[in-house]
């Protein structure tokens, strides 16, 4: 049985100090993320879907898919949101050396070229281990993490009760993950568009990671 939390707990962010977890702010602005693009179809309706609201996300991107689809990166880039490095294989850091490790987020870098100005990485599972981190910072990357957690990728929860995830959780300063992955579509297709209706109805505003 796969274990997590939805809403990331307040020892958790006091554990692990030097991470994004959210954005305080004042305007009631939310950040909606989205993990492991790009991916046909899946990312372009995504895209699709925040522009029809006018948003900006950000999108942590897998460089070997960037490798595969760079026609749907650019499209990212083009319509104006923010890309981000979440390596080039999708590793996972407490099971992966650290020479291989920074040498997987540089392959990623490489493939974003000048695209990733804001510097940002977020490590796949959210699993990275003190030493990794400590490097990834000093090499001038900002490192987010997450607030709320969609689980859409959880084939064993369904569509609806992804979408009560995010508006159950959702705060002002929230960084909301989705992915825009074929695992993850199904929840996604559903609760993606019934969320941003709602935050939008309670007042919330959204904008990309910068």
């Amino acid at each position: 049985m796969r274990f997590y939390w939805v809403k990331t707990r307040w020892f958790i962010r006091k554990l692990f100090p030097g991470f994004v977890w959210n954005i305080p702010n004042t305007s009631k602005t939310v950040y909606l993320t989205f993990d492991d693009g790009p991916t046909p179809d899946v990312t372009e309706w995504v895209l699709d879907l925040l522009a029809e609201h006018d948003i900006k996300a950000t999108f942590f991107c897998i460089g070997n898919n960037i490798e595969k689809h760079p026609d749907i990166f650019r499209k990212v880039i083009e319509a104006g949101h923010t890309v981000a490095n979440h390596t080039f294989n999708h590793l996972n850091g407490w099971n992966t050396g650290n020479n291989k490790y920074f040498e997987n987020i540089e392959a990623c870098e490489n493939f974003m070229e000048e695209n990733n100005s804001a510097r940002l990485f977020r490590p796949p599972y959210g699993k990275i281990k003190r030493s990794q981190k400590k490097e990834i910072l000093k090499k001038g990357y900002r490192i987010v993490m997450w607030d709320v957690l969609s689980a859409d990728f959880d084939t064993t929860i369904t569509p609806e009760q992804c979408l009560q995830n995010v508006v159950k959780n959702t705060a002002n300063g929230s960084i909301i993950i989705f992915h825009d992955s074929i695992k993850a579509q199904e929840n996604l297709r559903h609760a993606l568009p019934k969320a941003i209706k709602y935050l939008k109805e309670k007042g919330f505003q959204f904008a990309a990671i910068d």
